[in-house]
């Protein structure tokens, strides 16, 4: 019988056994560098002459791994294969496809620190990042699959003398999985395991700058012996083969995370029907935000600056839940800035392999030159108080920027940036506060700080976010605590890792027989 559901522990780095076996991972990781990894379609290998390198990017020279990109051509073998594996898997019981996800979580929660060392070495993490990417991915998998057992018996209807009824979930069909690269692991171990789970079949397209830690994943499904077909992996193109899967007739849902750009074409492109196809494609996307976290003038400052500090720069920014606008009261504008200037600097930048370093890499080069012209665009639009060189000559190293005294409609103010770059907004009172916080497309993820009770209510019902945290961070949202998804052209809302999530991925089928 399965225990209750809880998060997984976040590890403990203070504690020596933690802090070894997490450098022993990183040794284990150091030996497999460089491997090549085949597409895995229906349960067989592919190697194609086509490659995508995944590199290092705190040591751009350093190959962590090669993949075979799909074709095409594979693209529809691999969804030949899943839809041939749907046949069966849709008619396994609820309770043996929730059992698979089980077994995953207790295989990664084996490897947690091996995992890690992946993230830190493909993604950049630092070790708190890369551990809280796979404890989510293990809560992913243990939440999912008791969720699937809660909706197995269907939905309560009324009593009809004469009939009897019945309303139950059936799975939707063949699926494509796009993930984003910023939580390789934690978000696509979530994307796919809800879909497997509720009885469809998967085509897995990783991000091409984090394919390996995505190879990791599908290594775990073989292990845990899934069923060929029902989860493959296909490394791709995504404008050629992205948009082939996208568009295919007998793909049935697209889960997308990423950026706004992307998700809305995937979703123009799923609206478009093509030949043979018998259904409207259910898309489920997740895309950005330029969230914001405000402080009032009753504010524990202290509380409100590393609030501030830890979501803007976690990660390097890197994150759509990111603080990227702090929205300061005038009262307490000067003292706040002060703090978190403070804050900043005081953050180690440098390899992330490293347990000292809070700061590592930004993705990849495009990322870097990005980042580069919005500091020179915020250099124009408000005062930069600290950060924003360059640093280190072999990794993708910025240090985080501040601006201060910015206007609520400048560019580093509305766009976002995907960056270890903060905005900070004057506010004459909590009211403009609120107002500056929801006048950006997004809306996705927003915090308030006050000790006013009537400020935090106010908030409660007029900050328009997905997710709203009062007196906290506005990152590190939990499975089961904190169901993730946004408003606006922050995506679909769909809510990961809550109740609702998995009924993205059925149908309500009902049956009713008079006797």
């Amino acid at each position: 019988m399965l225990k209750n559901y809880t998060n997984e522990p976040l590890t403990d780095f203070t504690e020596a056994k933690n802090i070894t076996a997490m450098k022993s991972a990183l040794e284990v990781v150091k030996g497999q560098i460089g491997l090549n990894y085949p597409l895995i379609i229906g349960g067989e290998k592919y190697v194609t002459e086509n490659k995508i390198k995944s590199l290092n990017p705190s040591e751009f020279n350093q190959v962590i791994g090669t993949v075979s990109s799909a074709s095409i051509e594979l693209a529809e073998k691999a969804i030949e294969a899943a839809e041939v594996a749907f046949r069966t898997w849709k008619n396994v019981d609820p309770a043996t496809r929730a059992n698979y996800l089980i077994k995953a979580a207790a295989i990664m929660r084996r490897k947690k620190y091996e995992l890690s060392a992946w993230l830190i070495k493909e993604a950049g993490k630092t070790w708190v990042e890369a551990d809280a990417d796979t404890a989510e991915a293990i809560d992913f998998l243990e939440y999912y699959g008791r969720r699937m057992l809660d909706l197995s018996s269907g939905v309560p209807v009324t009593s009809v003398q004469g009939e009897n009824n019945d309303c139950y979930y059936t799975p939707l069909g063949v699926g494509i999985i796009i993930s984003p690269w910023n939580f390789p692991l934690a978000i696509l171990t979530g994307m796919s395991a809800a879909a497997i789970v509720t009885g469809n079949t998967i085509v897995m397209k990783p991000a091409s700058t984090t394919p390996v830690i995505a190879a990791k994943l599908m290594e775990i499904w073989e292990e845990i012996n899934l069923p060929s077909g029902v989860a493959n992996y296909l490394p791709c193109s995504g404008s050629e083969v992205g948009d082939y899967l996208v568009s295919n007739p007998k793909v049935r849902f697209i889960n997308f995370t990423g950026s706004k750009a992307v998700g809305l074409r995937i979703n123009r492109l799923a609206a478009e029907i093509s030949p043979g196809q018998k259904w409207i494609k259910r898309v489920a996307v997740e895309m950005g935000g330029k969230d914001a976290i405000i402080v009032d003038k009753s504010a524990e400052l202290d509380a409100a600056a590393s609030g501030i500090v830890t979501s803007a720069f976690g990660f390097q920014g890197q994150k759509c839940s990111a603080c990227s606008r702090a929205i300061i009261h005038a009262d307490v504008y000067e003292e706040m800035i002060k703090k978190m200037v403070e804050r900043t600097k005081a953050l180690v930048i440098g390899d992330p392999s490293r347990e000292d370093v809070n700061i590592g890499p930004v993705i990849d080069r495009n990322a870097y030159v990005k980042i580069l012209q919005y500091i020179e665009i915020g250099k124009e639009e408000g005062r930069m108080l600290t950060g924003g060189e360059k640093c280190g000559e072999d990794g993708y190293f910025i240090a985080p920027v501040i601006f201060v005294d910015v206007d609520r409609n400048a560019r580093i103010a509305q766009e976002e940036i995907f960056a270890p770059v903060l905005a900070i907004i004057k506010a004459k009172d909590f009211d403009e506060a609120l107002d500056i916080a929801n006048a950006t497309e997004y809306g996705l993820t927003g915090a308030v700080y006050s000790n006013n009770r009537e400020v935090l209510e106010k908030a409660k019902k007029e900050f328009h976010v997905g997710n709203l945290y009062l007196n906290r961070k506005c990152t590190g949202a939990l499975v089961g605590a904190n169901p993730f998804g946004g408003f606006n052209m922050s995506g679909t809302d769909s809510k990961a890792g809550g109740p609702d999530y998995l009924t993205l991925f059925m149908q309500l089928k009902s049956v009713t027989e008079k006797y």
